[in-house]
């Protein structure tokens, strides 16, 4: 799908109008009439492959179009709380890119970090922009799903049995209490059941709203198809 996108950005540069200095981008999707733009699509791909540590051009083309279904998951979203709610203290957005700056090698200086940031097309700005919409809109989730979440005793017994201790032998390790581990399973499997209900939710929310993809967007769903 990279040739989709470079022929798309060429489209659109060829079918850009400048009209007393602005510039029209291309819209791949429209969700519940909100745009979503070409370059805003081309940045979230740019992002995700640096948080994540991936190289650009090994991106597969599902992996371009998963990036375009998480933009419309966001919008969807986003729209369902008010715009002052999305604020995220500062000292969480700087720990989450202390994180991403250890992905490479020589960005604990500022002359490495912004050369990484350089080799993805982008800026301190956009990442810590990217940042904070996403951890305001974890956020949310947790608030709005992690109350209906219960985890009983027996649950937590049974992912011990049959599956953190098998995988704890295949590593040669020695086998540990129910006790000790039980609250770290009780959370992996709240957070499984969170990520259930999202997706649950998330369904419902496309069902209800008007999505459209622009010849962009049309032509990378059935591309990685």
């Amino acid at each position: 799908m990279r040739k989709i996108i470079q022929l798309a950005l060429l489209i659109a540069l060829a079918a850009q109008v400048s009209t007393a200095g602005q510039i029209i981008d291309a819209i791949v999707a429209k969700v519940n009439k909100k745009a979503i733009l070409l370059s805003d699509w081309d940045e979230a791909i740019r992002y995700e492959a640096f948080v994540e540590g991936k190289a650009l051009n090994r991106l597969t083309d599902e992996e371009h179009k998963a990036t375009l279904d998480r933009l419309i998951d966001q919008e969807l979203l986003r729209q369902q709380i008010p715009s002052e709610t999305l604020h995220v203290r500062a000292e969480k957005v700087e720990a989450r890119i202390a994180d991403v700056r250890k992905l490479y090698p020589g960005a604990e200086s500022d002359a490495g970090w912004h050369a990484a940031l350089v080799r993805y097309g982008l800026t301190e700005t956009e990442l810590k922009e990217h940042i904070k919409v996403q951890l305001a809109l974890m956020r949310l989730v947790d608030e709005r799903l992690r109350p209906g979440v219960q985890v009983d005793p027996h649950s937590v017994e049974s992912y011990y049995r049959e599956k953190f201790l098998p995988e704890l032998r295949q590593q040669g390790a020695r086998d540990v209490p129910l006790a000790s581990v039980a609250p770290k399973i009780q959370e992996v499997l709240a957070q499984q059941r969170v990520d259930e209900m999202l997706t649950a939710w998330l369904r419902n929310l496309r069902a209800q709203s008007d999505i459209q993809l622009g010849s962009a967007g049309r032509q990378a769903a059935a591309e990685a198809r």
